[in-house]
């Protein structure tokens, strides 16, 4: 129970970062909508799609509550939603680096005086779920298939025609994601794009701790 406590915590935060950094990028590009609709929130209950948290628990990947957003507010809307949708997984990102800087200062101090706290066991392995589940959302949200970010960020390369039409169907692309994802064709290049940039990043976040310790 305390483990999956721990899991739930994990996907909380990842999604609700995930979907405040959209509502936030919007905001800054002249789109108040997000802040209007109370979605500038770091309240998880403002966020959270069920089925999509519980897709983030059973496979690592999933989605959360997409933030509305009025590309008329943008100067250039394309381009503009293009950064919106990109804030997402860049803000999962950065939270994973962010997570592994703090879970390899934990393990740092802890082996330097030789704690065995359970406490510290318990938040060191909360930072690698977070880690862990942030860069799978990350990376599940850039793939260009509408609605994921991906397709907002490759339609800014596509011509209008193109890109308004992708965007009328974007609920046959959420059905379809959601086959694919409960038949597991996604899981192996999925899991392996992950435990790339996983392992980047972990080797980013514990090289000055490696160095401290000889």
């Amino acid at each position: 129970m305390l483990w999956m406590l721990v899991q739930i915590l994990a996907v909380l935060l990842c999604l609700t970062v995930h979907e405040t950094c959209h509502g936030l990028a919007a905001y800054l590009l002249g789109d108040p909508t997000a802040k209007r609709m109370h979605r500038l929130s770091f309240n998880p209950l403002r966020h959270i799609d069920p089925f999509g948290a519980l897709m983030m628990l059973v496979a690592g990947f999933g989605w959360a509550k997409p933030v509305p957003v009025d590309m008329r507010y943008f100067k250039h809307p394309k381009s503009g939603m293009a950064l919106t949708a990109l804030a997402g997984p860049v803000s999962n990102f950065v939270l994973a680096y962010l997570a592994l800087c703090l879970r390899a200062l934990l393990i740092t101090v802890g082996y330097q005086v030789e704690a065995e706290s359970v406490l510290l066991i318990w938040v060191i392995d909360f930072l690698a779920t977070v880690a862990i589940l942030s860069v799978g959302l990350g990376l599940f949200n850039l793939i260009p298939v509408p609605p994921l970010d991906g397709s907002k960020v490759l339609g800014a390369l596509l011509p209008d025609r193109i890109y308004y039409t992708i965007l009328r169907y974007e609920r046959i692309g959420m059905l379809l994601l959601v086959v694919v994802l409960w038949s597991g064709a996604l899981d192996g290049g999925l899991v392996w794009a992950r435990d790339g940039v996983l392992d980047w990043l972990a080797r980013a976040a514990s090289a000055p701790f490696r160095m401290l310790l000889g």
